[in-house]
């Protein structure tokens, strides 16, 4: 059984509402592949090694959290080093790229940020802001945990290995949480009365500040705090088209 590219590249934008975001990547079909699709590979980050296990499965797609097309590129892209092998094989092998970035770290069913607000059995509270755009969330317990047990089931959950500035309070009760590259936010999350922020990459400059504001900020890996989103979009579509999907796992530390 095939599907129309088309019909899968829609629904995807349509469900993710792709065009609400300003987005330094473009959001959707990134490279034009064949227009039947038997078989789909996703993942977190589109690399040379997941393009060649999409080959070696036969897939007809691939879909990613971060696409070949990201800001470094500037607005008149030009295509070489390791960009250039990459575009190789997918052209080569006829196989459809698509990238859904923000509007899958947003989307308030099956995105990375209330995924993790579920994960660790928060209520969500409200929406957490990022360069304008609702991006993450807060979310709360009703009774305060321990903030090293909470940090193991961080790690549980995620299945990560968390770097963390514990600079504020002992017990955990409010969380901000914006998943991938977002450290400077934990401002943001502390003036929603949030004692401890989740995201997934952690800059020096924010270090000495947390520390000053008595702020709890948890580094769960840009890769680890992004897999709940492309997993739940690839069981999405094998419902919808009954075609197989099939999540490939090429970890980073990082």
């Amino acid at each position: 059984m095939t599907v129309s590219r088309d019909k899968i590249v829609s629904f995807c934008s349509d469900y993710l509402k792709a065009e609400n975001f300003q987005d330094y990547c473009h959001n959707g079909l990134q490279i034009c592949g064949t227009d039947k699709v038997g078989k789909i590979v996703i993942g977190v980050t589109l690399s040379k090694r997941l393009i060649e296990s999409a080959i070696q499965k036969k897939a007809d797609m691939i879909i990613v959290h971060h696409g070949l097309f990201m800001k470094h590129f500037g607005e008149f892209p030009v295509i070489e080093g390791v960009w250039c092998e990459r575009l190789k094989l997918l052209l080569n092998n006829d196989i459809n790229l698509c990238g859904f970035h923000l509007p899958l770290d947003a989307h308030p069913l099956i995105g990375n940020n209330i995924s993790i607000i579920n994960a660790l059995g928060l209520q969500k509270v409200c929406g957490l802001v990022e360069d304008g755009q609702s991006i993450g969330y807060v979310g709360a317990y009703k009774k305060a945990v321990d903030r090293d047990k909470f940090v193991e089931l961080v790690n549980k959950k995620l299945e990560t290995k968390s770097v963390v500035l514990s600079f504020g309070a002992s017990q955990v009760k409010r969380v901000g949480i914006v998943s991938g590259g977002a450290s400077p936010t934990w401002v943001t999350a502390q003036k929603l009365g949030c004692d401890t922020f989740i995201t997934g990459d952690l800059r020096e400059s924010v270090v000495r500040p947390a520390e000053e504001a008595k702020m709890n900020v948890i580094n769960a890996g840009h890769y680890n705090s992004e897999r709940f989103g492309i997993m739940n979009l690839g069981k999405l579509i094998q419902k919808k088209f009954k075609v197989p999907v099939e999540f490939v796992e090429i970890p980073c530390n990082i």
